[in-house]
This record gives structure tokens, C-alpha cells and sequence, in this order.
């Protein structure tokens, strides 16, 4: 640290020199010293700021020096005409009676006071400038080539202490500087015409009279004629001085009506007062290369599949509320005793990073120490693999307020009963509960607060919580519902198989599916669904539960629903099942066996049902199966005379008989294969024991409790030619994803999936709630609402959905309010003293797909630009382009009405 080693350089002892530092940081009150660098600026631009920002009240405090002419002074013009001259000369004398904050003081008219600040505090004015700057483009201001600032550049200047110890010697030698910066630096520091004031905020001075307090000051006489170095970056000085822009700017700061301080201006579209809490565009400048460039507008190198990183930063250090604070001094808040934070070093790492994406001039800033920080403290950032920018703004959200949080002790907080208590009493003490523990900038700006209500279904308890969320998960309305294909089966042999397609909520319940297939199939007024899955050519289980999720109901399950005539007098059923002979080798033996095949059939049963019932049940079940009968039937004009039907009936027969089936129909008029070939069996559940044969024409065993009768039907090898087996066989499965086929883009309002979120929805049952009614777990509604907006609104639109074999991304358009989001009709508890409306101010973009996409970010930047931040690449885009199917992440500030 220079101000460190300069204490050593005047020998000074190490009890005096620690004694010393501690003076000097509380006098200079420097509390980040990453940036070591003093600043020489216009003393009117300096105090402009300090005015607007502190209110002319508790200004830096500052020492003023007058230069006089020093030993080997020879003038101005002598030295610029004379350019083997390398030095030039003066003293700066401390005023011991001047005004120590200057905010009194008079400013020559020339502009010849000057200041000198940190690092800090130069880019907090810069910033505040800017700001007042875009305003008055907005406005009346000065057009682009009136409006451009001076570069930063740097000059060296040699100190030294003369023996009169209230005055320091500066030299400033054409050996350290070059030609061109030498000859600006006469020019600013002509002190022939004019008297040249400096005013020291910064404190770098101070340590140079700490000897004059020093029991050792003659030991150190000795070492007065040292030489210190000390690189000065003078801002906001060109080389003629154009005292003509120099009043211009003046007198936009003093006009009200040109964005002075305090003063209403129009910002982005809206009112707002110039200062830096509410105005954070930034204004044009020049960068050390001499080309135009703007404060913020500086990208980020890609380090590897680090794009969603960088998308995700962008956007908040332009967050306005962020930026303020991590350019001012937020190390004092860093909590390094925080148990859950991260010891200060993320915190500190992302101002360091903010603060060089807001410096002046930056080239592309490289993220690497920022990302060694967090892939140490979130290990599953490591390496370069592409992530999700959702994720690692969530946790670096969490990471920074841990590490800033200003509660060193949290306290025990328990709520109380809540019964009979209103809700805003109740939110009230949710909200201060968590302030007690939790007190933050993270706090401040991004956290809300949401109801949640549950109610059982059994008793119908209530139970409301008043929880502190950090952004909003919306759920796309293509993932609000869901596709499903139940095959439907008549149970009185009219029909087909018939595969019915219906969308229902993918929240919703059983109850909801049965509604939708009702609709979809005609359904009767006297006919009800069973519906079962099927596995292995078995009914694995009954979905007979109207409460029960769909959730529980897979992508991958076959489910059949059985047309039934309604359970009047609860009428059992019958399931048949269908054994084949199967012959296959096995150890080069042809050997044959049974195998289940086809889809079960069910059907309704009398209370006494004999074998030949069962069997004509069966084949009645059949016969939309049996396609050569039905064809030559269907051939059949049925306008044909009695004799002409004769006649066909007999070449039916004869057809009939000699492909192996009965002469005749039977008494419910199907044609049936021979009763002597089909057999039938009591079985159980799965259709694997063989428990009974059934014989015709005596009575079958009685139902047990299940009230399901399970017969399995054996077919001999010729009967599998006869039947449609191929179409008894085939059931779709519940929703096959399709990965070539391009669905046509979907579209959607923002508000549409607020409201998906905010829907009521029944908790799966890996979420059941203990209800303090009913003393038991129960599968509770759950409704949310949101109670207390933050400043900054973070809304995370879900694109990605996981199953246990896909990763997929939706490619929904969603329509997003850019100037005015309202949330008014959504809001729980109405504040009149804040507002509910919202501008966007940045987005973060994903574009392709999961295994190879790319992030990018659009920014709000102030004077109603927008800018694309691609990594390394910065560049204006309009706002047309703003809404895309690539929006991930929107990032909203709320309006002050």
C-alpha cells in the first residue's frame, strides 16, 4: 500500500507507524482499498455530485492547498517553448482556515480549484454524472459531440516535504511523462495568470505532516529531499480547457429544468429525480483507446461454456439498486461470522467484478477469479460444463445475502398461534420474523412475501403461512397441462378398440380424466368408466379413486377404460384373460407353452351365471374381432328380398363351415369357433393358476369380495387365424414423446402463467400435510398469492422439464410486458404508499436446445437504449427484438408512481 510504505520511507518507528495508519484510515475513512488510485478532477464536478448525493450536509471532508511558485518555477510559456526543460515546479500550501467540507466556498470562474479523490469516490460522481447527463438527452440537453467527456489519463508528480511543514513541493518531470502529457500538464497547472486551488478529499496528503506530530521529526529531517512518486489520473481536463463547455455543463447542473439535483426529470420513460439512488443510465464517454464507450457497457470473456454465467451477471450489475451499492461502500456490511455465508468472498468477489464492468474505458473483463470463487463454495459449478443461469443466480442471490447480511446473531423466533388472527397481523409478524434474521441488500431489493393457504379434504382446516421468496417460478401453460390417450373398449361387442386423446390439468385428479374421456367417447347417461392399467397383458390395478393425482398415472403406463352399463344393483364383473399355444426352441427342442396375449375384456355379470353364460359373454366380446364374418356380412344389402337373404344366409354357412366355424350364429347371434376347441378356466388376478375348468351349462364358482369374476380363455393354435389379434393386442401407450417432429411454437400472456402459478393444486403424495384437525397426514390443496412485492421482481420462466428418460425444453413464446407489468389484480395486500407496476430493465436468453444452447442477455441501459451483452460483444439492439421464444429469465423494476 502506498500510504503504508510512505510512513516507512519518513522513518517512522512501528509502534508510530501503526499508530499513524489507524489515524490516517479514519481520517481518510478508505475502507476498500482495491483501488489505490488518486484522482485529479474539476472541483465543480466534484462538488456537484457531492451536493446532489449527500445534500450539501455531510460532504467529504477535504483540506484545501493554494499552489505558489516553487524554486525552479520559471513559468508556463518559458516551459512549453522550452522543450529541453524538464521539470516543472511548485509548492501546494495547506490552508490551515479553510472550510474544511468546501461546500461554501467560492469556485473561480476560470475553473482553476480543482479536487483530488479516490478511486471510490470518483466513480460514484462519474456514475451520478452520467446519470444527469442522459437525462438531459432525454430533454433540452447538448447534442452527442457537445456532450462527449475527456479521457483518464494518468501523470506522475514528485513530492517532497520542505522544511516549511505546512506546504508540499511538486515537481513534475518530463523524464516520468511523455511529451504530450507533460505540455497538458503545464497548461493545468499555470499559475501565472491565475490562482490554482486543489482540494484534497482523498487524504492522500495527510500522512505527509504526520511528522510534524512525531517525536522522531529530526531523524527524519534528514530524509525531507526523498522523492515520492505519486501517479495522479486526471480526469475531466482536455488540452485547451474548454471553459465554454465547461460553463455549459455548469449550467446544466443548475437548472432545474435541465436535471439538476433533486430536480424531477423524465428517466426511461418515466419521472425520477437525478441522483444516484434513482437514476442509473449511463452517459457516453471516451476510453483510453480514444473510442467512444459507455459506463456498464462492458462484456464478458467466455471461459469455457461460461456463457450462462455471464448472461446471469449482466443482468444484475445492472441492476440499478445493486449497482449503487456495490460501487459505494458495502465492505463494511461483508459478514465473515456468518455460518451460512461464505466468509465475505463472494460478496467481495462480484463488487470487485461489478466494479470493473462499471469502470470507464474497460475493455472485455475476464471472470476467472469470480468463477474460482464459486466453484469453490458450489463445487457443481466446477470445471465447464454448461449449466442452467437460473440455478447460479439463485445461488449466488443466497450467497450474497449471506454474505452481506447484517444480523450477526440471529435469534430464536417462534410464531404464535395463529387461530382467529387477520392476515395482515399475521404477515406483519411472518415478514419481521424473517427480518430479524435476516437483513440484507439481498433482502432489501429482490425478496417478497407469499401466502400460503392449505385446506384439508377431510375436515376442511385451514392453515395459512406468510413466506419470504427471492423470484418467481412461472410454470409454462404447456407444462400446466397434459396429454393422455386411454384406450376405450365397448363391453357389449358393438365396437372396436378406440384410442381417445384428452388434455386435462397435470395437477389435476383422476376425477378430472374420467370427465374429459366422458365427453371425448359420447359417454351415455346410463354408462360409467372403468378404467385399469395394463401390464404384461394384465390388469395391474383399478383406478377407481376420483381424489387420486394424475401424477400417479406416467407418460409410459397403457390405460384402458370399459364402457359399463352403471352398477345399479353393484352387479359383479368378469375379466377375461387370453392364453395362446406359443412354440419356440429352446436347446434345440421345438417346445410349446401357454402365453397371455391381447388386452383383457370385462364385462358385467348376473348374480347366478352359468358356463354357457360365461362362454356366450366371451364370444360376444369377440366379435368386433371376428373381420371375415363382419365383411361378409357388411357386404350384405340389407334392401334385399327375404328369398335373395336365403339364399346369402346359406353361402354364409357354407363360407362359415368350411373355415372351421359353427352353421349358424348362436342365440346372440355370433358366430362363434367350435365349443369343443375353446376352453375356459377360473383363474387368478394375474391369469397364471388354473384353478377350475368351467363347464358348460353348470353353475361357475361364486365371485369373491373383489366383486370380479377372472376367467382365462384358452385358444388352440387355428382360432388365432380368425380374430383381428394384431388389433386385440395393440394399446397406446399414455403419451409417446415424439423427438423429430417440430411442434408448431406456442404462445402465451406472462399473466396466464402467474395465474398457472397461483392456481390451487392438490399436494402429491410425496407432499403430504400433517392436518392439525384431523391429527393425520393428508394430501392438502394448496393455494399460493403473493403478499409483498420487492423492488426488483425475478421471473424464472420454467423452459426446462425432467423424466426419467428426457430432458426437454419448451419453445413456448410468452408474451411479457416491457414498459408496464401490473400485478394489482394479483396482489394479496394492497399498500396504497407503494406501486404494483413493473418496467423490464434485462432479460437473460437461452437459445437452442439442452445439450448444446447458448446464453445472452439484454439490458436496459438508460435514454431508452437497449444493448445485447454476448459475451465479449456488446452491441444496441431495438426494442422490437426484446420478446423472443429464447427468454429465460426477466428481470423487472418497479415504477414510482
Amino acid at each position: 500500500m502506498f500510504l503504508y510504505s510512505l510512513l516507512k520511507m519518513l522513518g517512522l518507528p512501528s509502534e508510530d507507524l501503526s499508530d499513524s495508519t489507524h489515524l490516517l484510515d479514519s481520517d481518510i475513512n478508505i475502507r476498500n482499498n482495491n483501488d489505490l488510485r488518486v484522482y485529479f478532477v474539476p472541483f465543480r464536478w466534484w462538488k456537484d455530485a457531492q451536493d446532489s448525493t449527500s445534500g450539501g450536509s455531510d460532504g467529504k471532508k477535504g483540506v484545501l492547498y493554494t499552489a505558489t511558485p516553487g524554486t525552479s518555477y520559471a513559468g508556463p510559456m518559458k516551459l512549453i517553448n522550452n522543450i529541453f526543460n524538464s521539470d516543472l515546479a511548485f509548492n501546494l500550501r495547506k490552508e490551515e482556515d479553510s472550510l474544511h467540507s468546501g461546500e461554501t466556498g467560492e469556485v473561480s470562474v476560470s475553473g482553476r480549484d480543482y479536487a483530488l479523490v479516490h478511486g471510490e469516490m470518483w466513480l460514484q460522481a462519474l456514475k451520478w454524472h452520467s446519470d444527469v447527463k442522459v437525462a438531459a438527452k432525454c430533454g433540452k440537453g447538448f447534442s452527442a459531440a457537445e456532450d462527449d467527456m475527456a479521457d483518464v489519463y494518468p501523470l506522475q508528480l514528485r513530492l517532497t516535504i520542505p522544511r516549511e511543514t505546512n506546504s508540499l513541493g511538486v515537481k513534475i518531470s518530463k523524464k516520468d511523462n511523455t511529451a504530450e502529457l507533460f505540455r497538458r500538464a503545464c497548461k493545468i497547472f499555470s499559475i501565472d495568470s491565475e490562482q490554482l486551488r486543489i482540494w484534497d478529499f482523498s487524504g492522500q496528503t495527510t500522512l505527509y505532516f504526520l511528522c510534524e506530530r512525531s517525536r522522531f521529526l529530526k531523524d527524519c529531517q534528514r530524509q525531507l529531499d526523498l522523492e515520492i512518486v505519486l501517479e495522479l489520473q486526471v480526469y475531466g481536463l482536455s488540452d485547451s480547457m474548454k471553459c465554454r463547455e465547461l460553463k455549459k455543463y455548469e449550467v446544466l447542473a443548475q437548472h432545474p429544468a435541465n436535471g439538476s439535483s433533486g430536480a424531477s426529470v423524465l428517466i426511461n420513460g418515466c419521472n425520477g429525480t437525478a441522483n444516484s439512488n434513482s437514476i442509473w443510465a449511463a452517459a457516453s464517454t471516451f476510453g483510453r483507446s480514444g473510442e467512444p464507450c459507455s459506463l456498464g457497457l462492458t462484456g464478458l470473456q467466455n471461459l469455457g461454456n461460461t456463457c450462462f454465467m455471464n448472461s446471469a451477471i449482466q443482468c444484475l450489475v445492472h441492476t440499478p439498486m445493486m449497482v449503487d451499492y456495490f460501487l459505494g461502500d458495502f465492505g463494511s456490511e461483508v459478514n465473515h461470522d456468518n455460518p451460512l455465508g461464505m466468509n465475505g468472498e463472494i460478496a467481495s468477489a462480484f463488487g470487485d467484478l461489478l466494479r470493473r464492468l462499471w469502470a470507464p474505458g474497460a475493455t472485455p473483463v475476464s471472470p476467472r477469479t469470480f468463477k474460482s470463487k464459486l466453484a469453490r463454495f458450489a463445487p457443481q459449478f466446477n470445471g465447464f460444463n454448461q449449466h442452467d443461469s437460473q440455478e447460479l443466480l439463485a445461488f449466488l442471490l443466497d450467497g450474497l445475502h449471506e454474505d452481506l447480511n447484517r444480523v450477526k446473531n440471529k435469534p430464536y423466533v417462534e410464531v404464535k398461534d395463529v387461530e382467529g388472527r387477520q392476515d395482515k397481523e399475521l404477515a406483519d409478524e411472518y415478514w419481521q420474523n424473517h427480518l430479524a434474521r435476516n437483513d440484507s441488500i439481498i433482502v432489501d431489493v429482490c425478496q417478497g412475501q407469499f401466502k400460503s393457504t392449505l385446506v384439508c379434504p377431510e375436515c376442511k382446516k385451514v392453515s395459512a403461512t406468510f413466506d419470504p421468496f427471492m423470484y418467481l417460478s412461472l410454470p409454462l401453460p404447456s407444462t400446466t397441462l397434459r396429454t393422455m390417450t386411454v384406450t376405450v373398449i365397448s363391453t357389449d361387442g358393438t365396437s372396436q378398440p378406440s384410442p381417445i386423446t384428452v388434455t386435462v390439468t397435470k395437477c389435476g385428479k383422476f376425477e378430472d380424466l374420467i370427465q374429459a374421456l366422458s365427453a371425448a367417447s359420447s359417454l351415455g347417461a346410463d354408462e360409467t368408466l372403468l378404467v385399469a392399467e395394463i401390464y404384461n397383458n394384465r390388469i395391474i390395478r383399478y383406478l377407481e379413486e376420483p381424489s387420486d393425482s394424475l401424477s400417479l398415472i406416467r407418460d409410459d403406463d397403457r390405460l384402458v377404460a370399459y364402457r359399463l352399463i352403471k352398477d345399479i344393483d353393484k352387479a359383479p364383473t368378469v375379466v377375461f384373460m387370453h392364453h395362446q399355444m406359443e412354440e419356440q426352441y429352446i436347446h434345440g427342442k421345438l417346445v410349446s407353452s401357454w402365453k397371455t396375449v391381447g388386452i383383457p375384456l370385462v364385462a358385467r355379470l348376473s348374480n347366478v351365471v352359468t358356463g354357457s353364460e360365461i362362454r356366450g359373454i366371451y364370444l360376444k366380446l369377440l366379435n368386433p374381432f371376428q373381420t371375415l364374418a363382419e365383411k361378409v356380412l357388411d357386404d350384405r344389402d340389407t334392401s334385399e328380398t327375404a328369398a335373395t337373404e336365403d339364399i346369402d344366409q346359406k353361402e354364409l354357412e357354407l363360407s362359415l363351415v368350411s373355415n372351421g366355424f359353427e352353421k349358424s350364429p348362436d342365440a346372440n347371434g355370433v358366430v362363434s369357433p367350435s365349443e369343443a376347441e375353446l376352453q375356459f378356466y377360473v383363474t387368478d388376478e394375474k391369469g397364471i393358476v388354473k384353478e377350475s375348468p368351467i363347464v358348460m351349462g353348470e353353475a361357475v364358482p361364486a365371485v369373491g369380495v373383489s366383486g370380479r369374476l377372472h376367467v382365462l380363455a384358452s385358444w388352440p393354435k387355428n382360432y388365432v387365424k380368425k380374430y383381428e389379434t394384431q388389433l386385440l393386442s395393440s394399446l397406446p401407450q399414455i403419451f409417446k414423446s415424439c423427438f423429430l417432429a417440430k411442434r408448431p411454437q406456442e404462445s402465451v400472456s406472462l399473466y396466464k402463467c402467474l395465474e398457472a402459478f397461483l392456481m390451487e393444486e392438490p399436494l402429491g403424495p410425496e407432499d403430504m400435510w400433517y392436518c392439525p384437525g384431523c391429527k393425520e397426514q393428508r394430501q392438502a390443496s394448496k393455494k399460493l398469492d403473493l403478499w409483498r412485492l420487492p423492488e426488483i421482481l425475478v421471473i424464472h420462466l420454467k423452459r426446462f422439464s425432467y423424466n426419467r428418460f428426457l430432458k426437454n425444453k419448451l419453445e413456448t413464446y410468452v408474451d411479457f410486458p416491457i414498459d408496464n407489468l401490473d400485478l394489482s389484480n394479483y396482489i394479496g395486500f394492497k399498500n396504497g404508499d407503494l406501486s404494483n407496476r413493473y418496467m423490464l430493465y434485462a432479460v437473460s436468453n437461452h437459445y437452442g436446445s439442452m445439450g448444446g444452447g447458448h446464453y445472452t442477455a439484454f439490458v436496459h441501459h438508460g435514454g431508452g437504449r437497449w444493448y445485447e451483452f454476448d459475451d465479449s460483444h456488446v452491441y444496441p439492439i431495438g426494442p422490437e427484438k426484446i420478446k423472443t421464444s429464447a427468454a429465460y429469465l426477466l428481470f423487472y423494476r418497479r415504477v414510482v408512481e
